[in-house]
């Protein structure tokens, strides 16, 4: 009798501590699923920043020259269909036209977006990490405070400070993604984005 109280005791002792040891690894496990799973369906929640796991990567079937307004499946979109102008670099305080902004993403342009709820120093401090062959602009109603594309490739930011803009530019910023990596956006048109859908 005593024998078996022994082995109870021990096979109980060996559940208990294999339970500590488990659930807070499960646990560690499902807030990184959920937080990347917020992060692509563009839900506020916990996300992991440590790295790019969290990066997007799509397929863009057609890189046609148009003049018709594109209605592109993402938002910002991160290729496909576009104006045969792209647009020109730099920093701007209106939403710029997607289908010449797209012309500057063929050429390996970085584009980083931003939603309107984003502070004036935030949109600075992007401002400040932009590459010369980038483009900074709002995009309203956007699915992430910020969010940084290159052709094909995506990445949801939790705002002006997070350290994977410097991951995701180091990774993908020279250009690396796009059909025309040698191009630049450097001598594009500055074309914004009218109520009514058109070209300003």
């Amino acid at each position: 009798m005593r024998a078996l109280r022994t082995v109870l005791a021990v096979l109980i002792a060996g559940v208990l501590i294999c339970g500590a040891i488990v659930l807070p690894l499960l646990a560690r496990s499902d807030d990184k699923a959920a937080g990347r799973m917020g992060s692509a369906n563009g839900q506020v929640g916990p996300v992991d920043t440590k790295d790019l796991a969290a990066v997007q990567k799509f397929e863009v079937p057609s890189i046609q020259h148009t003049p018709e307004t594109v209605d592109y499946p993402q938002s910002p979109p991160v290729g496909g269909n576009h104006d045969g102008a792209w647009l020109e670099c730099g920093v701007y305080d209106e939403q710029v036209r997607e289908e010449n902004a797209v012309h500057a993403l063929e050429h390996g342009t970085v584009w980083i977006t931003y939603d309107s709820s984003l502070s004036d120093s935030d949109v600075a401090k992007l401002a400040e990490l932009l590459p010369d062959e980038g483009i900074l602009s709002p995009n309203e109603g956007q699915s992430a405070p910020a969010i940084i594309t290159v052709w094909g490739t995506q990445l949801r930011l939790t705002g002006a400070g997070d350290i994977r803009i410097q991951l995701f530019l180091d990774a993908y910023g020279q250009g690396e993604t796009a059909p025309e990596p040698m191009a630049s956006c450097h001598g594009g048109v500055q074309r914004l984005e009218s109520e009514d859908g058109s070209a300003a």
